[in-house]
């Protein structure tokens, strides 16, 4: 007992300066230690966990296939839509150059004047052609008066020979009597035998002058029609596209351009059409023709004729297309658009353009299976509308392909396969 009741004696015998914390105080210690060490498990333990779990979860998502989008393959409307470039042309177009030499006396059209057929355009004044027409109706003359001498001097042979004919007659007669000697007889059936000649030589002459006569008429005649070239008409309705003279013009025969005139009551359009839809085009099809300078009107035609061969450096075919042109609106020389829209029998195929995949050995799309495994098919391609394609060949209708392949284009590849939220447009 005596011991115990020191113990507190001794206690307060302990050297000054050492620190000897109470019961509460260590209560304190222990728990902020405690404390501190959740919070030092909790911060480093939870992100831990959760990078487990995202490390798991990224492992996850690697073992499963991607999700693709598919778009089903179809056809095209049977409306082939096909458009293209055209040049309007008149239907008949023609120079009208001077036939006769002289001056223009009248000019009685202009540029831009509608015409018909047979109308007077210019006058001519050939002085010298008349001239040479007054010269050639006096030879004719010469050779009509030629030939009636001529025929007067067949008369006249023809006369002589008769006579010639009944003396040699007579004297034959009179040798066989004895009546005259055979000399006498002989002279006068040579001069028979020379009438005869006289007389062919003198049809022939005849015959010579005829010729002289017919040429001169035919020279006459040229030179009446060389008059009546002075007179200047129109060959077709039309109109003046071109005025090249005025009044006091020189002009030569076969050399001057005075007029051109176009036919434009009906006008013709060329275009070539590509090689890809050459078999679509026939004759007597429907054209329609737009213009940007005449917005809102459309002009309906027919295709009237195809040059029926391909051009070799374009590989195009020539298509006429004729459109009537009753009120004079389209003028030759104009661009115009041709729509040569037609029904299809067989429509082809339609691919949205980013399908395509473009490698060494060819054009080729990404094909779904039926196991969902991607299959690079290839395709033949047909006309390009921009954001579509047209297939001719390796697809069918129905087939799944893959509108935006990117890394997934690969021989073999497992894809998780979604519908695309927006169908494919057709044309």
């Amino acid at each position: 007992m005596q011991e115990l009741r020191s113990a507190p004696h001794a206690v307060s015998h302990v050297p000054p300066g050492v620190w000897h914390p109470s019961k509460l105080t260590i209560s304190a210690i222990v728990l902020t230690a405690t404390a501190l060490t959740a919070i030092a498990f909790l911060a480093g333990y939870i992100p831990l966990q959760k990078r487990n779990t995202l490390i798991a979860a990224e492992a996850h998502e690697q073992d499963r296939a991607p999700r693709v989008e598919f778009i089903t393959v179809g056809r095209s409307t049977k409306n082939s839509g096909l458009e293209l470039p055209g040049n309007i042309q008149a239907i008949t177009e023609a120079p009208i150059l001077a036939r006769a030499e002289g001056y223009v006396k009248r000019r009685l059209v202009d540029l831009g004047d509608r015409v018909r057929t047979g109308q007077t355009l210019a006058e001519i004044d050939a002085p010298e052609l008349d001239d040479q027409v007054r010269q050639a109706r006096a030879n004719l003359q010469q050779a009509q008066a030629a030939l009636d001498q001529a025929q007067a001097n067949l008369q006249q042979g023809k006369s002589d020979l008769e006579l010639a004919r009944i003396t040699a007659e007579r004297w034959t007669a009179l040798v066989a009597k004895g009546a005259v000697s055979r000399h006498e007889n002989d002279q006068y059936q040579s001069q028979y035998v020379s009438k005869q000649s006289s007389v062919q030589a003198l049809e022939k002459a005849v015959n010579v002058q005829r010729s002289n006569i017919s040429a001169a008429e035919a020279n006459v005649a040229r030179l009446e029609q060389m008059q009546g070239y002075r007179t200047v008409k129109a060959p077709f309705d039309g109109v003046i596209t071109l005025r090249n003279v005025d009044v006091g013009a020189l002009v030569n025969s076969g050399n001057t351009l005075l007029f051109r005139i176009a036919q434009t009551g009906i006008l013709r359009t060329y275009l070539n059409v590509p090689q890809s839809n050459s078999g679509s085009v026939r004759t007597g099809q429907k054209a329609v023709l737009t213009l940007s300078s005449i917005p809102g009107r459309q002009f309906t035609g027919r295709v009237a004729r195809t040059a029926s061969s391909l051009d070799p450096a374009s590989r195009t075919l020539l298509v006429e297309v004729q459109v009537p042109n009753p009120d004079g609106t389209l003028l030759p020389g104009m661009y115009a658009e041709v729509d040569l829209s037609s029904a299809r029998a067989n429509p082809p195929l339609l691919v949205p353009s980013e399908a395509l995949i473009m490698r060494a050995d060819g054009a080729q799309v990404a094909t779904l299976r039926s196991d969902n495994t991607v299959h690079l098919q290839k395709i033949e391609v047909g006309r390009d509308y921009g954001d579509r394609l047209e297939v001719l060949g390796g697809l069918q209708e129905g087939d799944r392909i893959i509108p935006n392949p990117g890394d997934v284009a690969r021989e073999g590849f497992r894809v998780d396969p979604a519908p695309a939220a927006e169908k494919q447009k057709q044309q």
